[in-house]
């Protein structure tokens, strides 16, 4: 089991419990619909990708090669970029601010890093364990 994988996926998922919690209390009172929906969006996948993460934490004990740490390390790299843009695309709507640019270009990127994070979970899967 990759312990430090556990620890991330537990933490962001504890995140995204808060998040999505601040998003049906709080966020609702503060910005519209569609603001809302590209918030949850972010906490969805953030949710979906710590089990995959997860998955790939307690896998990683049975099949232990570079494509696995790639595939979490992934993941995390698309938690950070897709999920975080989402809520920085979120806080400056609320702030008013109209520059959005820079965190609408690291969107893209973090769903390639999600998509890259599958594809290396399915060639650690069909790789041989590096032990």
């Amino acid at each position: 089991m990759n312990r430090n994988f556990l620890s991330v996926a537990a933490i962001l998922g504890a995140l995204s419990v808060a998040l999505g919690a601040f998003a049906a209390h709080k966020l609702k009172t503060m910005v519209g619909p569609d603001t809302v929906a590209i918030f949850e969006t972010g906490v969805r996948y953030q949710f979906y990708h710590v089990f995959a993460l997860l998955f790939v934490a307690f896998l990683s004990e049975k099949i232990h090669n570079r494509w696995m740490i790639w595939a979490g390390n992934c993941f995390i790299m698309g938690i950070i970029f897709f999920c975080g843009s989402l809520y920085i695309l979120t806080a400056l709507t609320i702030a008013e601010n109209t520059h959005r640019t820079l965190a609408g270009i690291a969107t893209p990127i973090g769903g390639v890093f999600f998509i890259a994070g599958w594809i290396f979970l399915y060639m650690g899967v069909k790789a041989k364990s590096k032990d």
